[in-house]
């Protein structure tokens, strides 16, 4: 037996609490103010804040700082308390840092969170509006539609084809039905189920920790887990720290052989290995992430899940949604066709604001053939389009943009809406669904006869068994439509026709006669075509996956240089998608659910990274599959933010090009940061271990590796994580998923940048030692000094303010070293001596050659440039 699932119950008719309203206007404004500052708001519980002293612990437990506490015990116990100082010196700085990161990463990541809250509809003082779900009060009257999730607990008050997917909470795989009650209060939908289906109405009962949802979430609330590039990286560091403390025991082995102190030795090669390795490189990584989140809000793309930052910068291939996501999302009817001929409607956006036109003429009401055709469009039709008013100054759509675009056009016409639903009120209807591809409604005539009205894809409706007209009638506009969708429109077909009271609700949708087509024109956005363009040249392949027709798909495609003109697009009624994905196609029409989610494995098989793009129920389960999930945050449902690990908030696919953008700066950063670390890490190695060779006996004392370690890896590691973009970032193609974050010549970069910071400073400790200088003190400066033009070297910008931080990291670093050779107290702790400005100025001429170094190494193993991606031009 497993653990118990909450059970939930679907009473057909409960009771309504004494505190619930079934008032159709809603609540008022007023007492749902009350009810929320009584009840608080309809927020899940969140995780509780980590203490303090528990943040100090997890700080304390890493084994290389578990080492350094062991160091500075053995230190107090031998009675070295300077070299005991400086040990617990630089616990309490890492440990101050590390819990400062991490309280930062966990802000950041709390802020994006709070970002993509969900709204909800809802009916208050008899007007239908959109609030923030943390809002939501008992006794609220909520608006439900195809795609929403369901904000709070609440019974059905009126329902149509209303079908819920319980199976977050309830564990059942099968949808349920909901229907509303004789007296009211009906069946009960739960908050964090999925409106599947249909639409209704439900009178709010639990918010909060009082909901299904809440009452689950507060028994899975769980600290998140680490991502796949902290993993990675963690096992680097656990390799490193091995190697290290091999070398390290080569080191006591060496000092023993000199005749050094015993004591003197254990503290300076376990002071190496937390010198070698940057401890604290997991808690930079989630910081880096977090900030580069931080930076893809400002522009638009917000993050929901972390480790989407990572992926992001390696993403192959680009499979986009057409409606909304390459084109404006502004649906306008164009065209118009009827068995009388065609006319152009002018205009644009969702104002009703143009004329018709037929053969050249301007016409009106007297184009009876147009007047019927747009009022039964306007009919059979669930949106609403609102007038601009202080809030939204420009015509709001409300529902789906295609059936406002109708209402639209009728409106261009003269006709109104309302008061011609008042004239033919509604009395029953078929929703539209993804199999039927077509929507009824049936309306009352003031004669006892009813009126139905069908419209849908052309596919739907242009045939017999739905119409009953001349089979040349239907041939002419199944032709029609096809030049129209060939035209890159959206073609609807609208048929209806009228009957006698009491028909049977069965033959709604059959024996009915063609009014005429639709074609609804949605323009690429301006900046389609540059995005398509940029993908191109990051190496990330784009993919059109849509449930339009083929030759609309393809037509939208070419312009965009998606494809060039008269390219193969598959038809997935008739062809198999998964099969031709991966065989490169690179357009998809006609793509159901299951199909989208084949052509995303079939990617994904091929070795790609695949970023999905949608804003429908429909994409919800690719975007789920995709490595990388992006929907629509303006207009796109609930299902599809909610599978979504990027939201773009502007609806602009050039977004993800920016975020894209940012996740390789990301990651570049990271590799930035290693390469300056363990450069500096393996340097101190060498010198150590070639020290007692070249008569240094013991190069540098614990203490001063310590704070070598300390400036270096402190505020220039954290600076370099900030660099810019670089210039080139977009010009190359991504990186492949199965690199290691030390491939692509990276690990040999560290040992050849290392070498030559390690030959840099036992040269000048041998040039020291050979002239009687203080060799040990010259060793030290040199060792941090050309540590620090490794990071000036290091920058992405060369030569430029960018990031100035790193510029004031490296000039406090470098004051701090100095600070080391000549404040009597550190000379003290650090076992150092003053130098003459001569010897400083050798120092700084030599050390510059680690600038020159990692400079002259970019030319010498440029970054390495993968492959592109095998899907960059279609398979005929």
């Amino acid at each position: 037996m497993g653990t118990p699932e909450l059970q939930l119950t679907h009473p057909q008719s409960d009771p309504a609490p004494p505190d619930v309203t079934t008032n159709p206007a809603g609540l008022s404004s007023q007492e749902a103010a009350m009810r929320l500052d009584r009840d608080g708001g309809n927020v899940l519980p969140a995780r509780r804040p980590t203490p303090l002293w528990r943040r100090v612990l997890s700080q304390l437990r890493d084994p290389l700082v578990l080492v350094l506490l062991a160091a500075a015990g053995f230190t107090l116990a031998t009675a070295d308390f300077t070299d005991a100082s400086v040990i617990l010196f630089v616990i309490v700085v890492n440990t101050i840092v590390g819990v400062v990161q991490e309280v930062k990463a966990e802000r950041a990541i709390t802020a994006l969170s709070a970002l993509t809250a969900p709204d909800a509809r809802v009916v208050r003082d008899g007007v239908q509006h959109e609030v923030p779900a943390a809002d939501l009060v008992v006794g609220d009257l909520l608006v439900l539609a195809e795609g929403d999730v369901v904000p709070a607990d609440a019974h059905v008050q009126e329902a149509v084809a209303l079908l819920i997917d319980e199976s977050a909470l309830s564990g059942e795989s099968a949808p349920v039905d909901k229907a509303a009650g004789s007296s009211g209060a009906g069946d009960v939908v739960s908050s964090g189920t999925v409106v599947v289906r249909g639409r209704g109405r439900a009178t709010v009962t639990a918010t909060g920790t009082a909901s299904a949802m809440g009452r689950i979430a507060a028994m899975l609330v769980a600290a998140p887990g680490m991502t796949p590039l902290q993993r990675r990286l963690a096992g680097v560091g656990r390799m490193l720290a091995l190697f290290a403390v091999g070398l390290c025991a080569v080191v006591l082995a060496l000092g023993l052989w000199r005749d050094q102190p015993l004591e003197l030795m254990i503290i300076t090669a376990i002071t190496l290995v937390v010198a070698a390795v940057p401890e604290s490189l997991p808690a930079v990584v989630t910081l880096s992430l977090a900030l580069g989140a931080r930076r893809m809000t400002a522009r638009h793309a917000v993050i929901r899940r972390l480790p989407a930052v990572e992926t992001l910068g390696s993403v192959t291939i680009l499979a986009t949604d057409k409606t909304g996501t390459l084109t404006e999302g502004t649906m306008v009817v164009r065209r118009l066709w009827t068995p009388q001929g065609d006319a152009f409607v002018d205009g644009t956006g969702y104002a009703p604001q143009g004329k018709l036109h037929r053969h050249d003429q301007v016409v009106g009401g007297e184009a009876l053939d147009l007047v019927e055709l747009l009022r039964a469009s306007a009919l059979c039709n669930d949106g609403s389009l609102q007038a601009p008013d202080a809030t939204h100054p420009d015509w709001l759509p409300v529902g789906d943009p295609t059936e406002v675009a109708l209402i639209s056009a009728a409106a261009k016409l003269g006709i109104d809406r309302r008061a011609v639903r008042a004239e033919l009120p509604r009395v029953s209807e078929m929703p539209f669904d993804s199999i039927r591809k077509r929507m009824s409604t049936t309306h009352q005539l003031p004669d006892d006869r009813t009126r139905t009205i069908c419209k849908g894809a052309p596919e739907a409706v242009l045939q017999a068994a739905v119409l009953n007209d001349p089979p040349e009638l239907i041939t002419c506009a199944t032709a029609r439509a096809g030049e129209l969708a060939g035209d890159g429109y959206r073609v609807l077909a609208v048929a209806q026709t009228d009957r006698p009271a009491g028909t049977d609700a069965g033959d709604a949708e059959h024996g009915l006669r063609l009014l005429g087509l639709v074609a609804i024109l949605d323009p690429p956005r301006d900046s389609a075509a540059g995005t398509i363009a940029a993908c191109r040249q990051a190496g990330i392949t784009p993919v059109l996956i849509t449930g339009d027709h083929p030759a609309t798909a393809g037509a939208i495609a070419a312009e965009l240089g998606i494809i060039a003109s008269g390219d193969d697009v598959v038809d997935c009624r008739t062809t198999d998608p998964g099969t031709r994905a991966a065989q490169g196609t690179r357009v998809f029409a006609r793509a159901t659910p299951e199909q989208k989610v084949a052509i995303i494995d079939a990617l994904r098989a091929s070795g790609q990274v695949v970023a999905m793009t949608g804003d429908g129920v429909n994409d919800g389960p690719a975007l789920h599959r995709a490595d990388i999930g992006v929907a629509m945050g303006k207009r796109g449902t609930e299902v599809a933010r909610q599978a979504a690990d990027l939201v773009l908030a502007d609806d602009e696919l050039a977004t993800v090009v920016a975020a894209a953008e940012e996740g390789r700066r990301v990651y570049a950063n990271i590799r930035r940061f290693l390469l300056y670390a363990l450069s500096g890490g393996t340097a101190e190695i060498v010198v150590m271990l070639t020290g007692p060779f070249v008569g240094l006996p013991l190069a540098l004392l614990p203490a001063q590796l310590l704070w070598i370690n300390l400036i270096t890896h402190g505020l220039p590691g954290l600076a370099l994580g900030s660099e810019p973009v670089d210039p080139d970032i977009m010009r190359r193609p991504p990186r492949p998923p199965s690199e290691t974050v030390l491939g692509a010549g990276l690990w040999q970069r560290i040992m050849r940048v290392g070498a030559v910071i390690a030959a840099v400073t036992v040269g000048v400790g041998i040039w020291a030692h050979a002239t009687d200088r203080p060799w040990q003190t010259l060793t030290f400066l040199a060792l941090g000094a050309t540590q620090l033009t490794v990071a000036l070297g290091s920058r992405a910008r060369p030569g430029t303010w960018a990031n100035p931080m790193l510029l004031a990291a490296v000039g406090v670093a470098l004051t701090l070293q100095l600070a080391g050779i000549y404040l009597p107290v550190l000379q003290d702790l650090l076992g150092t001596q003053s130098l003459a400005i001569g010897d400083l100025l050798i120092v700084a001429a030599c050390s510059s050659l680690g600038y020159a170094a990692i400079r002259l190494d970019r030319l010498v193993h440029p970054a390495k440039r993968p492959a592109r991606p095998p899907t960059s031009r279609a398979v005929g």
